[in-house]
């Protein structure tokens, strides 16, 4: 029976390996007492409100009717805008970056990419407000003309081709916050699809040019495959990101308390803004729903980061980055 190879440890593997044990449990701790603290502050209202706190598409805690339905379908389809945005232009430019700019230009290409990253949201607010949703405008109009008739597309009170149809319904919309998350987002999916198409086997890159594959031809049969991992990682952490975001979305969107299906027309919600815009005159029930929006939004980004954790991990990349 061969035996399996065993290295003794030292002094620094046994304090490198407690520290990492130690961060772990510490983040997992922290996660756990921000979930406990939202849990016990929301109990109130949730007893009060039950299943319905799912359903119901008002908010007024102090009559007891109040609900996330209208809020967190907002939040699901401004993120799902600035997802299907924001992943093929982060593709893109992760791979421009790792297998077709020059050295030189790379390295600035990378620190542009990160230097975005760090841009404060509430920049990206201000310039979606101010500038974006002015151009943004006929886009919306002309996808409102000519691809109306999907009901998700349509805005209520138009006809197609009307050119008295007024601007102000295709403003503060679901789109218009979405393409400002997309940008937010992008640059941090960017950043670990880049890291993970880098670390594409060098040998199997040189095999498929060797047996006459194109530059594309490699990429699609060597980095790509490689990479889903990093893929669906970037993208669920982008992701992550979106249905969080408060500020921009805040400064954007004008908010309704019904559920608003229609991306292009004027009128949009989330969990984040209602908690932001409601945190500074809720009475003390009022606060408990608040904390009751928060724990709703907390467990559903911890259910997407798990997911996909789990998917990256049956991908290439993602079983060789835990070896």
């Amino acid at each position: 029976m061969p035996r399996r190879p065993h290295a003794a440890r030292g002094l620094g593997d046994r304090i490198f390996r407690f520290q990492l044990t130690a961060t772990g449990v510490a983040v997992l701790a922290i996660m756990a007492a921000v979930g406990l603290f939202l849990l016990l502050r929301a109990v109130q209202a949730l007893r009060v409100a039950g299943f319905s706190f799912l359903t119901t598409a008002q908010w007024q805690p102090d009559v007891h009717r109040f609900g996330i339905a209208a809020v967190l379908t907002g939040t699901l389809l401004i993120a799902a805008v600035a997802v299907t945005i924001s992943v093929p232009l982060a593709v893109g430019t992760a791979l421009f970056i790792s297998d077709v700019a020059p050295r030189g230009l790379r390295r600035t290409l990378v620190s542009l990419v990160d230097l975005m990253a760090a841009v404060p949201s509430v920049v990206y607010g201000l310039w979606g407000l101010f500038f974006l949703q002015q151009h943004a405008i006929g886009l919306s109009r002309w996808l409102s003309d000519w691809f109306g008739w999907i009901p998700f597309l349509a805005v209520d009170g138009t006809r197609p081709g009307d050119p008295l149809a007024s601007a102000s319904v295709y403003t503060a919309s679901t789109f218009i916050a979405g393409i400002v998350v997309a940008l937010m987002v992008a640059p941090i999916q960017c950043s670990v699809m880049r890291e993970v198409f880098a670390q594409a086997p060098a040998g199997e890159r040189e095999g498929a040019y060797a047996l006459g594959a194109t530059r594309w031809g490699m990429i699609r049969a060597v980095v790509l495959p490689y990479g889903i991992g990093g893929i669906i990682g970037g993208t669920m952490l982008g992701l992550g990101r979106a249905l969080g975001e408060t500020i921009a979305v805040y400064l954007i969107i004008s908010p309704v308390f019904t559920i608003q299906p229609h991306l292009l027309q004027t009128g949009s919600n989330s969990v984040s803004s209602l908690i932001a815009l409601h945190y500074g005159d809720a009475s003390s029930f009022g606060m408990s729903a608040l904390m009751a929006a928060g724990l709703a939004l907390f467990v559903l980004t911890l259910a997407v980061n798990f997911t996909a954790s789990s998917i990256a991990a049956r991908s290439r990349s993602g079983a060789l980055s835990e070896a």
